[in-house]
Order: structure tokens, then sequence, then C-alpha cells
């Protein structure tokens, strides 16, 4: 019998088991673990002394990157949920609470990174001050922190409180009860007990993904005039369902109610592509309704984000904590349109009414609403809502005490009844979700109840209807066909200079729809039509190149090859429902040369081709878009042994043909292949890369501009994805190869005064990792440690003092950030108290100072040079 044990649960997740040492690890947590583990009996209901609860993990190992191919790697929010109450691990005298604490594994960057993101995710804005900053009035301010303590039982309390957690470096390190855990390269673990081994590799493989743990099957959804689609009624705990969310058309136009696990899935299903998605109404930052954000951002374009300013806080929060970035970061990828509490706001035309929703965190229900013939027609999405019971059991009048005043709650019970058309409602009941019992007396046309894993009472079902997946309800039926005018948008986009004659004379051409796995062209095959495609998603599978990729609204199949007379070199295959306008391939040609196009539309071709098999731009960017990347690329060739240049910090560079170490210093840290790239650092951060790239063979590289990715969110999801994975080669090299910590040319920010400061803190360091090597006295070693402290106070205020002088926006930013940084190196006492070499201080100094260089130190630099400080 085997001491440890390793399962597969499913792709990027696995189960590993200790028996005798009491240890069940739940490797990888993306979106749904949980549900996954359920699935395949890792999670069970089981009873003891009559009291019913959960088996499951009781430590998580999380991936050394946040992200991976696009989608969150690390949500441990409902993973450590179930460990504490599910299961009972925190639940006083429960038969699960044994004293352990759920444990969480990973980089310390990860750890620390999750443990503020589960902080944001049970409690959202976590003070009066936060709230205030939001733009909320002090009264109010005062009466919601009222009501977020007492859902926290009196007390705002850090993760760290209720979590272990073991930092897994390169040595191997104990994780508990006599089990070791050791990280062979990123993202790839061994796991010791006794004689016996496993190894983890949390590593997905390129254009893999996770899977969603429950079947959607296919659906054809024709565009409305004002609809609901029901894309999801179950709860973050649901085996079988989506969470609640739902789908809104207007006009013929697609937005969202929130985002939840799984959402590229939901969207392939109802057979909409994420560039057709105008816009999302968000109500909180809750997981089931939050983890499928990365969708929305994988998108051509700034996806519309519809929500009051208190929730957009809270979510960017949230958002910025999961992934260590800034949070006014949140508007690259978004077009923040902030919806004003309590009034009709106007979209387009559809009106939108946000209400007030008490919950743990920032919550907003929403009622829309569109003009028709005999007054209104109307849609309520109330997710997440309390009980009026639990409510009810919060009121007090102490203005002081934690709770909820009697008006809060006559407001509240007066909003949950406002009647509407279609209402759907949160029944998942306990402290924090909703009770179909208070809707009993509603005058709603129709009731649907949702958000909840469990069977429906008879009581329950005599108040409200259920909606299947898929199902939709119509609130006014369009009497013109929106497909139609999206086909105009799209191939008007597509020749922006095309008379209306010809535009129309295109349009004329038929309509087709395609169901989903069927091949729409095949490789080697010669091209009779060219399909413009309108919705849905198409797979290209390349077999000479393995690389596969998704192609979306606006892009168009069989254009280039079919101009040019020659087969198809991919086969094109639709990933769900696909409507598209198919033209006759000689018809397209003839309409082309009338029009003058060819030449330009073939100067393009290669470069556009190339951009379809790369990583960065081969999937959701719509044809339009590269074409004007394709069209500003410039080619530049190097021999081998040849640096390649980086371009004044304005190109990024994709490797067209050859191979290319990329480096630090002399060091190589990883190589480059044909559709690689890098230089995302003056993308992101508008500064340097402190890596070199070198042609290990003769290369020829495409440069492209800046300007012309900057406003593209899926790419600059990637390119931050691609910072932080490389980012942690680097911190993984330095504490493979140096015991000591090494200042390198590469570090230089351009500002004498800051460098030299840099060195210093390098130098202080070093001192503080010399006294913990040689055992020096506690008083020695804190002697040093305090030099470290004081010094980083003092450097972060002449930093500070610089910004005022200069007036650098992000002022308030860095502060916050010096805040976070001074207190995480006074927490060094704590690693340094038995003197010992302490490994995971050595990696601790190095992350905190190269990652502090890297990206905060680096922006500001930018600024204060353009200022003249160098």
């Amino acid at each position: 019998m085997p001491l440890i044990t390793k399962s597969r649960v499913t792709t990027g997740v696995f189960w590993v088991n200790i028996p005798e040492a009491d240890l069940r690890i739940q490797c990888g947590c993306p979106g749904d673990s949980v549900k996954h583990l359920m699935k395949r009996g890792f999670i069970s209901s089981t009873e003891i002394d009559g009291v019913s609860y959960e088996s499951g993990p009781n430590a998580i190992l999380l991936s050394d990157v946040a992200i991976q191919n696009g989608s969150f790697a690390n949500l441990a929010e409902f993973p450590v949920l179930q460990m504490l109450y599910r299961q009972g691990m925190i639940i006083p005298n429960h038969p699960g609470n044994t004293g352990a604490k759920p444990l969480l594994i990973g980089h310390d960057d990860q750890v620390a990174a999750q443990m503020q993101y589960i902080y944001r995710g049970n409690y959202g804005l976590i003070s009066e001050e936060e709230i205030l900053e939001a733009g909320v009035e002090p009264a109010k301010a005062k009466e919601l922190m009222r009501m977020k303590l007492k859902f926290a039982f009196g007390k705002i309390s850090h993760p760290s409180e209720l979590l272990d957690h073991c930092n897994v470096g390169t040595n191997k390190q104990e994780i508990r009860n006599g089990v070791s855990i050791q990280r062979l390269a990123l993202n790839l673990f061994e796991i010791y007990y006794k004689d016996e081994t496993v190894t983890v590799d949390l590593n997905l493989q390129p254009f893999e993904n996770y899977e969603a743990p429950y079947p959607l099957g296919s659906h054809l959804v024709n565009r409305e005039y004002f609809a609901v689609i029901h894309s999801g009624q179950g709860d973050g705990w649901d085996i079988n369902r989506p969470s609640m969310g739902s789908v809104l058309m207007y006009q013929g136009q697609i937005y969202l109610v929130d985002a939840g696990p799984n959402l590229e899935k939901t969207l392939h299903s109802l057979g909409i592509g994420i560039s057709e998605v105008e816009g999302i109404f968000h109500t909180h930052c809750h997981d089931d309704h939050f983890a499928g954000l990365t969708t929305i951002i994988r998108s051509d374009h700034r996806v519309k984000y519809f929500a009051t300013p208190l929730v957009r806080s809270s979510v960017s929060k949230k958002l910025a904590a999961l992934l260590s970035y800034d949070e006014a970061n949140f508007g690259d990828y978004f077009d923040i349109q902030d919806l004003e509490e309590g009034t009709w706001n106007s979209v387009n035309g559809l009106e939108v009414k946000p209400i007030f929703s008490p919950h743990p965190v920032e919550t907003s229900v929403f009622v829309f609403r569109a003009m028709w013939k005999d007054g209104y027609k109307s849609y309520a999405h109330f997710a997440d809502i309390a009980s009026l019971d639990v409510l009810g059991n919060m009121i007090t009048s102490e203005e002081k005490a934690p709770g909820v005043s009697q008006e809060l709650f006559d407001e509240v019970k007066l909003s949950y009844l406002e009647p509407t058309d279609i209402k759907k409602i949160d029944v998942g009941g306990g402290m924090i979700h909703g009770a179909a019992v208070d809707f009993k007396k509603d005058i709603s046309e129709k009731i649907i109840l949702s958000h909840t894993s469990k069977p429906l009472t008879h009581e329950e079902k005599e108040i409200g209807s259920g909606a299947p997946f898929g199902t939709k309800d119509i609130l006014i039926p369009g009497n013109q066909e929106f497909i139609f005018s999206h086909a105009a948008r799209i191939i008007n986009a597509y020749f922006p200079d095309l008379a209306k004659d010809q535009l129309r004379m295109l349009l004329n051409n038929q309509m087709v729809t395609f169901n989903p796995e069927t091949i729409i062209l095949k490789e080697g095959h010669d091209i009779e039509e060219v399909s413009f495609i309108l919705t849905g998603a198409v797979e290209v599978i390349n077999s000479q190149t393995g690389v596969n990729s998704i192609l979306s609204a606006g892009a168009i199949i069989g254009e280039l090859n079919g101009l040019h007379e020659i087969f198809s070199t991919e086969t094109y295959r639709a990933a769900s429902f696909v409507q598209a306008l198919n033209m006759p391939i000689g018809f397209y040609r003839t309409f082309v040369k009338q029009n003058k196009l060819f030449d330009n539309i073939s100067k393009l071709q290669e470069n556009r081709e190339f951009l379809e098999k790369t990583w960065l731009f081969g999937e959701a960017i719509s044809d339009k878009v590269k074409n004007r990347i394709a069209a500003q690329m410039e080619v530049e060739t190097f021999d081998e042994g040849d640096v390649i240049t980086v371009c004044d910090h304005n190109a990024l560079t994709l490797i067209r043909t050859g191979s290319a170490h990329h480096m630090i210093g002399d060091e190589v840290i990883e190589a480059l292949f044909a559709g690689d790239f890098f230089g995302e650092e003056p993308v992101l951060f508008s500064t340097p890369s402190i890596l070199s790239s070198v042609a290990i063979e003769p290369c020829v590289v495409f440069r492209v501009p800046i300007a012309e990715v900057r406003d593209i969110p899926i790419v600059l999801w990637k390119l931050f994805e691609a910072f932080k994975r490389r980012g942690n080669l680097i911190n993984d090299f330095e504490q493979i190869h140096e015991t000591v910590l090494r200042w390198r040319p590469e570090y230089s920010v351009n500002i004498q005064l800051i460098d030299n400061h840099h060195k210093q803190l390098v130098e202080m360091s070093n001192n503080l990792l010399e006294a913990l090597k040689n055992r020096v006295s506690q008083k020695d070693v804190h002697v040093a440690l305090d030099f470290l402290i004081d010094y980083t106070d003092y450097h972060f205020r002449e930093e500070e003092a610089l910004f005022s002088s200069y007036d650098y926006e992000k002022t308030d930013v860095h502060k916050e950030r010096h805040k976070v940084l001074l207190q995480q190196v006074i927490d060094l006492k704590e690693k340094t108290k038995d003197k010992k070499n302490n490994p995971e201080v050595i990696i601790f100094l190095k992350e905190w100072i190269i990652n502090h260089i890297l990206t905060a130190d680096r922006d500001y630099a930018a600024y204060l040079n353009t200022k003249g400080v160098y």
C-alpha cells in the first residue's frame, strides 16, 4: 500500500493524499475546482455523531503564476470556504475541527496574493475610509460599515488568522507532519513523504485550457429586441450548472449580467463570441460572479463595465490583489461606465437601475427596462440578496453597534417587492443569500428562482419558476432582423471606405448557420466561398504547426487563399453555433478587383497569417484589428550572435524565423522561437526591459508599434501573463545560482540617486544574510535588520519627495505600495528570530528588491527622466 498517492482530477488539478500524515493536497485551484473535486468523489458527504459535513482537502498547492493561457490559475476562495465551513474546520465543537487550519502552499508572492484576494472576497472594502473614497456620503458610509461588521461577526479578520501557509522554494521545505515539498522548475513540484515521492506539474500546455465541470450542450440564440437568456441558475457548489447569470439582448446588442467561472464555455455554448459582448453589468465580487472577468478581458476591444462606483472599487481591489498589480490598471482592460445607485441610467436606450443589496461585500442588484407599447417591459436580476429573516435579526437601534437600522430594512424590503415583468432571484438561503418565501406576495408577472444547488421544495415551486440553461424570455419581440444590421457593422468595419451600394451588394449574399463541430473548410480543399463570421466561435487547426486558435465575430474564413486561388492550409471547425455571411469566391474576387482592394489585402496577407499563428495574437482578434497591426509591422534581420535591439522601447518584437536566447547579463533565462515575443515592459509599464535577447541563429523579427497594441485587452492580458512568468523565471534563476543578492547593471532605473539607494539596499540585505549565515547573536541580526528597515524607510521618503517635486500622477499608488513593502520587511523579524539561515529570507529579499525595482521604480523613473531627472 503506497504512503502517498496522486490522482488527476481535471486539466491543471491533481489530488495528492498522504493518509498517514493526515494531509490531503488539492494541487491547482482554477475556477470551479471544488465542483470537479465533488464530481470525482474527493469531496463527499459524511456524518459523525449526527453531524453531517463534507470531506475534502486540507491544503492547496498554488500555481507559480496567477494566469495560465488567459485564465485565472489560482482561485482559492471557494476551496478555502469549503474547508472552513463545509468541512467544519472553523466551526466550534465540530467533528471536522481538529485544530489544524487550512494550508496554502506555494510561491510566496502567490500565497500573499491569495491572502489579499480572499480578504477582499470576504469583505470587499474593509474600512469606512475605503467606502468614502468610492464617493459614498459619510452618513451612509457609517451605515454600510455597521452592516458589514454584522455580517463579519463584529470584526474584519485577515485570512492569516484563519489559514496557515508554506512558502515553497528551490530547497526542500516541510509542509506538515513530515511531508516535504520542493520546486524543481516553474510550476513543477516534488512532494516527499518518508521514502516515497510524487511529481506534480501544474503547467498548462500551449492552447490548453481549464475545463468546466458540467456539460452545457449547444444552443442557437437569435438576436432579439429585448430578451433575457438564462446562462446560469446554480451557485458556487452546484456541480451540474453554471453559477447564476444572465445574458441580455437589447436592440441586437449583447450584455452580460455577472461573469462566473467558465464564462468562455458558457458563451460558446450559446453561440456567442467574446468580441460580440458590448458590456457587463456587475453585481459584486464573489468568485461565482467574478471569476469570468478574464474571459471578458480576452476581447479585441475594451468591453464596457457597468457598476456603481462602490461595486467597481470592491471588484478592482480584489482583481488587483489577485494579480498583484495596480488598481488603476482596471481601466486598461475595461471601458468603465459608472452607474448611479437608485436612479434610472440610460445605456444606449436601455434603462438600468442599480439597487443597494445588503451583503458582506458591496453589492447592487439590477432592474432593466425598455419602452414598449403600453409603457415599459422590465427584467430584475437579484443576485446576491439576503433573506428578510436574516436581515431582520440584524436590526438595531444603537447607532454605533454592528447591524442595520429599521429604515434600511424597510427600504430593502420595499425594493425586493418592486413589481417587474420577469424577476430572477437568489434563493440560496443561509446567512448571506435570499429566500423564496420573501417573494410569496410579489406581484411580478414571472418569478425565477436561482442561485441554489439544492432541489426546490414544493413551497418554493409554488412561488417561482425555473429557467434551464439556454432558455430565453422575450420581453419585446424584434420586428427586424438584427443579424443583418450586425453584419453591416462588421463589413463596414472591415471595409471602412466602401460605398453604400457596394456594402448593400455584399449584404445581399446568403446568411448561413453552421452547427457546432461542423467542418466549415478543410485543409487541402479548394475554397469555394468566403465566410464572414457574424456570431459564434470557429476553431482553426493547423496540422503542420500544431497551433490551434479561435476566430470570433469579424473574422473571415478563406479570404486570402481564395483570392490567390490556392487551397486552404488550415481546417476551420465550428466551436459553437456559427452564423456567417457566405460569398461565392468568384463573386468576391470580382468585388475585390472592381474596388481595387487586391493589392492592399495581399500586402497584409503574410503579416496577418503570421499573427494568426502566434499565441499572442491568434485568439479572439477580429480581422479588422489584425489588418491594422499588420499594416504597421516592420521587418528586421539579425545574424547569429547579434543582440536583437529594442528600438528605443517603442515596439514589441516578435520572432518571425530563427531563435534567440532571452538573457539577464550573461545568463540565459529562456529560449525564444518563431512566434515568441519580447519587450512587454514598455507596453505595460512604459519602462525598458532588464532582459536582452541574442540571436543563436540568423533571425528575422517583426516590430509592432506599441501604440497598435495598447488598446487591445486580450493582448495586454497575455503580455501581463508573460511578464509575471518571466519575473518568476528570473527569481528562480537567482535563487538557484546565488546565495547572496547581486547588483546587475540591468537593474538600473537611469536615476543616479535611486540607483545608489538600490545598491545600498542590496548591500544591507547581504549584511543581514551574512549575519544569519554566521549565526551571530540575535541582537546582531536585529541590528542588521533595523539598518535595512531604517534605510528602506529613508529610501521611500526620498522617492516620495521626488514625486511631490515633479507632480507624479501615481504618487498615491506608490505611497500605498511603500506602506505594504515596508511592513513586509518589518515582518522579517519573525522569520529571523531563530538566527537560522532561513532560505525563506533570501527568497523574500530577492523578490522584494527585484520585483520592486523591475516594476514600480522603473515606472516612475521613466516619468522623471522626461523631467530631466537622471
